[in-house]
């Protein structure tokens, strides 16, 4: 099985979500902005790797997870994926997509601009740290959600 936690650009809202899948972050506790800063990927992303599937890790399930940001066309990038991995002999079957923007609030959605558009970093990172702690409960949810969908795809509820 693969999973692509998908946002707008890779760098905030996907890359926290695959990080509490594979138990990078907590999910009993709300991170610091030093361990956001940690995280692989996390508002590094560079507007040309747009699209780009960054592999993240392997969870307990044996599921490959993946980030990938699809700017504003979530629908094309979604049926370029799916075409790409079928004609490679993929079973689409086994692919789940799953949007991390839903959970992204206006101070991430302007530091994530501030940061990777504008190239103010100092400025625009610990906006979106904070956007993103004040949403973080519903991250864990979503990553709680999509962990129960697969172990129910996979026969181990």
């Amino acid at each position: 099985m693969k999973i692509f936690y998908y946002c707008y650009g890779s760098a905030h809202s996907s890359v926290v979500a695959a990080c509490i899948h594979l138990g990078i972050l907590p999910t009993d506790r709300l991170p610091s902005a030093e361990e956001f800063k940690r995280l692989p990927h996390y508002d590094k992303t560079d507007s040309y790797e747009i699209g780009t599937p960054f592999f993240m890790g392997i969870d307990e399930y044996g599921a490959e997870i993946f980030i990938t940001g699809m700017t504003g066309e979530r629908q094309l990038v979604k049926k370029a994926i799916y075409s790409f991995l079928k004609k490679c002999g993929i079973d689409v079957n086994d692919l789940m997509m799953v949007n991390a923007l839903n959970n992204v609030n206006l101070k991430t959605k302007i530091g994530g601009f501030i940061s990777r558009r504008l190239g103010l970093v100092t400025i625009g990172r610990p906006l979106t740290i904070k956007g993103i702690q004040e949403k973080y409960a519903g991250f864990v949810t979503l990553v709680e959600n999509t962990k129960r969908e697969e172990r129910k795809r996979l026969n181990k509820t």
